[in-house]
């Protein structure tokens, strides 16, 4: 598969976004494989920071607010047990490519506990903005 997102600096920033399947994925283990889970991560962001691949990330709090309509006029509170997946967390990397922040992905720890890690290209500009501009999006 070709790469279309690598760019010619050598480095895009991308994000990952982890994705919890219900609400919790971590109420199943126990207290030390809970610890020794926390631990995984730990080390995980500790490699791709001393690496400088990552660039911020942050787990999410289990509660919340979803904001709806075209108004903005439906505001439900979390948690969002209806939900199939939500959001737990994420990390910025900067990389040179899709494949590596692909790769950077599968190294995840949580995907034994069944979360998913989506990886997306950060735009420069809205992809909307660009489109009314008349302009491809880079």
């Amino acid at each position: 598969m070709s790469d279309a997102t690598a760019h010619p600096s050598g480095s895009a920033p991308f994000l990952l976004l982890f994705r919890n399947a219900g609400p919790d994925p971590h109420a199943r283990l126990t207290a030390d494989q809970r610890q020794d889970m926390a631990q995984q991560w730990n080390d995980w962001y500790d490699r791709l920071a001393r690496a400088g691949k990552v660039q911020h990330g942050q787990p999410l709090e289990l509660t919340g607010r979803v904001v709806s309509g075209d108004r903005g006029q439906v505001v439900t509170d979390g948690p969002f047990a209806e939900a199939k997946e939500a959001v737990g967390g994420y990390f910025l990397l900067t990389v040179a490519s899709l494949d590596e922040a692909t790769e950077i992905a599968r190294q995840c720890p949580g995907l034994p506990l069944g979360l998913t890690v989506e990886v997306r290209p950060v735009a420069a500009v809205s992809p909307v903005l660009s489109a009314v501009r008349g302009r491809p999006p880079t």
